[in-house]
């Protein structure tokens, strides 16, 4: 008889998972979330010359002159498709070699001497606050249209995010056996290579195939801008027009992509 009245009670009592203040909190979080994209959305729909329904049909009339696609000009582009494929490898790989040293001294548990981490930890911040798509304006100003802008934009941007990813796998390793290799007597260098980058190799061949498709997509952007490969030819063709030959260019680096895409997941999945 005691247990039926005091079960139900004691389930009353059940304090909440979160305190009052943090669920009011999250509450009023929301609706001013839900009230900036209601303003969003009403605020586009009054911008819009014509509102959403004029905006789907001319999205029909435009979709509609890329079709059918000009399938005889891809062997002409391939030339271009290879210079965008090169501008990515080289970016990626100048990226990875200097990402090593760079990561190193960017993560806490490795360099102990402050100034140096923070410093390091500074210039990884300002590399990944330039967008790529600046860096190459910048560098088409300073050294033309080509593939070298498209490369040094890319290496920049590709050795921002590799060493911010690689220094925090590197913080996260175990440090015991590093520390049993210091008290053992072994220098930075014998610590680094037996101790640290068995742990870290694997993520780190992961890091960089991603950030080389990243670069693949990346690469077409900059050509935009003028710094060279398929990017370029297809800003061409679109400046002319001829919305064909633009279409087959889009397909052309969509196959590409999910190519590389296919063969980076295989070799991820292999390593890890």
């Amino acid at each position: 008889m005691v247990t039926k009245q005091t079960k139900p009670e004691a389930l009353r009592k059940t304090p909440s998972i979160y305190p009052t203040k943090t669920k009011l909190q999250i509450t009023i979080i929301f609706f001013i979330v839900l009230g900036f994209y209601l303003f969003s959305m009403v605020w586009t729909q009054r911008e819009m010359v014509g509102g959403f329904g004029d905006a789907l049909a001319n999205m029909y009339t435009v979709i509609e002159k890329f079709f059918p696609p000009n399938l005889e000009v891809i062997p002409k582009v391939w030339g271009a498709m290879a210079q965008t494929i090169q501008m990515a490898v080289i970016a990626t790989t100048l990226a990875a070699i200097l990402t090593v040293p760079l990561a190193l001294l960017s993560a806490q548990n490795i360099t102990t001497f402050k100034p140096l981490y923070l410093i390091t930890r500074t210039l990884l911040n300002i590399l990944r606050t330039i967008p790529d798509l600046v860096l190459a304006v910048i560098f088409v100003g300073l050294f033309g249209v080509g593939l070298l802008p498209g490369i040094l934009a890319l290496f920049i941007f590709s050795l921002g995010i590799l060493a911010k990813l690689i220094s925090e796998t590197i913080e996260a390793v175990d440090m015991n056996p590093l520390e049993a290799m210091r008290a053992s007597g072994g220098n930075i260098f014998q610590v680094i290579y037996f101790g640290l980058i068995p742990q870290v190799l694997p993520q780190f061949t992961s890091f960089v195939l991603y950030v080389f498709e990243i670069n693949i997509r990346a690469s077409v952007v900059l050509g935009l801008v003028g710094a060279g490969g398929i990017g370029l030819v297809l800003d061409q063709q679109l400046g002319f027009y001829n919305y064909p030959n633009a279409m087959a260019i889009i397909i052309l680096i969509f196959i590409v992509v999910i190519v590389i895409e296919f063969i980076s997941n295989k070799l991820r999945e292999a390593l890890i």
